[in-house]
């Protein structure tokens, strides 16, 4: 069986233990983020930017406003669940968001806002206790969450669209 390009690192697991050495390696994963998209995307020209990781997925271009939106969100949603009892947040619609004008700019925009908001989030994240982790929100469409297994879940969605990227560099020989 081939590699699923829908989920080239497999689907987010839930069920899984935080550990301290864990945790470190998630918070190096927010930090180096910036870095490990800049060297997926160096050198794509407009039409490879343009081209879809799989049909009926996003373009690149796609992917990384999409990297933009999100974790724009989820560094919000870490901040509410910080300074809130237990926060429900706002979800949203992510096809609607990629259709939207703004995803048809430069990528070095978004890569703009990931680079701020990744290096802002590594700090807060350096900064946070044991307790600070087992803090909570809510999701509307998936419940409650502690913010150790929020942050692998962006963990995982960090390394499953750098997959999507770098996958298709490998299969088109870019």
């Amino acid at each position: 069986m081939g590699l699923d390009l829908r989920f080239p690192i497999g689907e987010f697991i839930t069920n899984f233990e935080v550990t301290l050495d864990l945790r470190q390696s998630y918070i190096d994963t927010i930090a180096n983020l910036p870095n490990d998209l800049a060297k997926a995307v160096d050198g794509l020209d407009d039409e490879q930017l343009d081209t879809k990781y799989r049909p009926e997925g996003w373009t690149i271009r796609q992917v990384i406003h999409h990297v933009a939106d999100s974790h724009l969100n989820s560094y919000c949603r870490f901040k509410l669940a910080m300074t809130e009892d237990l926060p429900t947040i706002r979800a949203y619609d992510e096809a609607s968001w990629a259709e939207l004008a703004d995803n048809k700019m430069p990528v070095e925009i978004s890569m703009k806002i990931i680079e701020g908001i990744h290096g802002r989030w590594a700090v807060m994240l350096k900064s946070m206790s044991d307790v600070d982790f087992k803090r909570e929100l809510i999701h509307p469409d998936s419940g409650k969450w502690t913010l150790d297994k929020f942050l692998g879940l962006y963990v995982w969605h960090s390394k499953h669209h750098l997959a999507h990227i770098t996958a298709l560099r490998e299969r088109k020989g870019w």
